[in-house]
């Protein structure tokens, strides 16, 4: 479940970007006013306008809610392994017993 949020998380994001260039800045709607500009278009003069910033406010509400949800799952899932507050009391090691292994001595003369 959590890999799916994630992917839809990531198109969102990825379509809000797209969203946002594909818009015009306010500059660009002083020459729509002199003949100019977007007013051929198939949304008509301020169609593509309002289309554009509606799907841009639909997306990036999907995708805070996204992120909201991704959050929370992500708190929940750390709250089980949190070793700070939480800490795991170690057993102690056995002890390793090497077996003793003669060393050579060298001839005293």
């Amino acid at each position: 479940m959590y890999q799916v949020i994630i992917v839809i998380h990531v198109l969102l994001g990825l379509g809000v970007i797209g969203l946002v260039l594909m818009q015009q800045g306010k500059g660009a709607d002083a020459g729509a006013a002199f003949g100019t500009g977007s007013s051929g278009s198939v949304f008509g003069a301020q169609g593509a306008a309002s289309f554009l910033s509606r799907s841009t406010a639909i997306l990036a509400t999907l995708f805070f809610t996204t992120s909201l949800g991704l959050a929370v799952m992500n708190s929940q899932q750390s709250a089980e392994k949190e070793l700070v507050l939480n800490p795991v009391k170690a057993e102690p090691a056995e002890k390793v017993v090497s077996p003793e292994v003669p060393v050579p001595v060298e001839n005293a003369k």
